[in-house]
C-alpha cells in the first residue's frame, strides 16, 4: 500500500491537474465574491458563498472545455469530457476555499491573507484524491 502513494511522477501530474482545476474554480469563486464586495451589494454571506461555489464550478468546466478544444478535441466532446471531470474533487476544492474564507474573514470578504489561504486550502484538499484517481484509474482531467 505504501508504494501506491510514493510515485513522484503521479504526484507531479496530479499537482498539475489540481492547479488547472484551482485556476478555473478560483476565477468564478473569487470573481463572484469580489463583485459583491466591491459593488457593495448586501446579500446574505451564505448566499454569496453558494453562488461563488456554483460560479467556480462553472468556470472550471468552461476553462477545461477551452483547454480541450485548444488541444484539438471537437467542442461537443471537449464539453462532455469537462463535465465528466471529478465533481467530487471540484466540490471539495470549493468547500475548502469557502470554509477558509469563512474562518479567516467571516465569509465573502477578500483580503490578501484570505485569498492566499483559500487558494492553498483549495489546492491541498483535493490533491490526494486527484493523485489516487490518476494512479488507480489513469484518469486525469488535463
Amino acid at each position: 500500500m505504501e508504494a501506491f502513494w510514493t510515485c513522484r511522477h503521479t504526484w507531479g501530474a496530479s499537482a498539475y491537474n489540481t492547479m488547472w482545476c484551482l485556476i478555473g474554480c478560483a476565477i468564478g469563486d473569487l470573481g463572484t465574491i469580489a463583485f459583491f464586495q466591491f459593488a457593495g451589494i448586501a446579500w446574505p454571506v451564505l448566499a454569496i458563498m453558494a453562488l461563488a461555489m456554483v460560479n467556480g464550478l462553472a468556470t472550471s468546466v468552461l476553462l477545461e472545455t477551452a483547454i480541450l478544444i485548444h488541444r484539438q478535441l471537437p467542442p461537443r466532446e471537449a464539453l462532455r469530457t469537462a463535465l465528466g471531470m471529478s465533481f467530487i474533487s471540484m466540490l471539495a476544492m470549493e468547500a475548502a476555499m469557502n470554509a477558509t474564507d469563512w474562518a479567516v474573514t467571516g465569509g465573502a470578504i477578500l483580503t490578501p491573507t484570505a485569498v492566499a489561504l483559500a487558494l492553498a486550502a483549495g489546492f491541498v484538499t483535493p490533491w490526494p484524491y486527484n493523485y489516487w484517481r490518476l494512479k488507480k484509474y489513469g484518469q486525469a482531467c488535463h
